[in-house]
């Protein structure tokens, strides 16, 4: 088959655009912060040059505005005047002066006299400014170069899920892994079934969310995550696979999405990893080759055969026939 409109990507990305917004809109100028770290990173930088361009711009034309209107710009090369910056006597010179004071240079060639009551209050507001803009601007840098989305990316899902027998029961399994040698803490698996429904009522559901069991009572959902592990679902009366077979698996639409969460050791920051599985992607009477084996003195993993399988005996009927 033609590959077809998925709910979420093989690499997790959502394919939901939110669209008329309309005066909804304005709740993204409300939590600002949030907003600029979901932007990209080439419209952060952007407009993080911006702001400090323009910011220093006026600044620096606030500085010079004062020299004018005070005339110091004429008489700043007069030892017996008393400007209210010294030596500055053009655009150039005040911006040099506003960029020693932000930056806390202070190379003592220019600064501020004590006749100058506005310059002094000009003083107060550009080391107020500064102070919320560098707060604002590098806590958003920050917050988004330490994002562990990342450390996704070294987390595997096998590319198909198989459905098979394990311990005389029938399940829909696929494989997770961890490729970095540092460990997810707490790590724990979910798996939603997308899937198009009619109520007995008549309303049609064009995106129906159910929970599919990896093992919430037993506690399986919570993984152990230093190896790769086979995630079970066991199809019984209460999976919405119940009357899922070997047949009617070639007529179905339907979409698995599975969401791994855990807190990355070394930062201590919450992670997230999704993938999906539509029915093209599920293979009946298969299972996974194995990947672990025993070296001299420790178990080594081959992801070679990661996503690999092999077709074993398994009965074409659903559970419930």
């Amino acid at each position: 088959r033609r590959e077809r409109q998925r709910f979420v990507d093989k690499n997790g990305r959502c394919n939901v655009q939110h669209g008329n917004l309309g005066g909804e809109s304005s709740r993204y100028l409300s939590d600002l912060f949030t907003t600029l770290v979901d932007l990209k990173w080439r419209w952060n930088l952007l407009i993080f040059l911006l702001t400090y361009t323009v910011a220093w711009l006026v600044m620096a034309s606030m500085w010079w505005g004062i020299a004018y209107l005070r005339g110091d710009l004429h008489r700043a090369h007069d030892d017996a005047y008393s400007p209210c910056v010294a030596n500055v006597y053009n655009f150039p010179s005040a911006f040099l002066f506003f960029i020693e004071t932000e930056a806390t240079i202070g190379y003592g060639h220019r600064y501020i006299t004590e006749r100058c009551p506005e310059g002094i209050v000009l003083f107060l507001f550009q080391s107020l400014l500064g102070s919320i803009v560098d707060a604002f601007l590098i806590g958003c840098m920050f917050i988004k170069m330490s994002q562990p989305k990342k450390r996704a990316e070294t987390l595997m899902f096998s590319h198909t899920a198989v459905v098979s027998q394990r311990d005389g029961k029938l399940c829909l399994m696929f494989r997770v892994g961890n490729l970095r040698n540092s460990h997810m803490v707490s790590a724990q698996i979910r798996c939603k079934l997308i899937k198009s429904r009619q109520t007995p009522e008549g309303e049609f559901l064009p995106l129906d969310q159910c929970e599919l069991d990896v093992g919430f009572g037993t506690g399986a959902d919570q993984l152990f995550l230093v190896s790769p592990l086979t995630i079970c679902h066991e199809i019984n009366s209460k999976s919405p696979f119940f009357c899922l077979s070997q047949r009617s698996l070639r007529s179905e639409q339907f979409e698995i999405v599975v969401i791994l969460e855990g807190i990355v050791e070394t930062t201590g920051m919450t992670c997230q990893a999704r993938t999906s599985y539509t029915e093209d992607e599920v293979l009946w009477g298969h299972r996974f080759l194995p990947v672990m084996s025993l070296e001299d003195g420790f178990f080594r993993v081959d992801y070679s055969q990661f996503h690999a399988t092999f077709e074993v005996p398994t009965p074409p009927y659903s559970v419930k026939e």
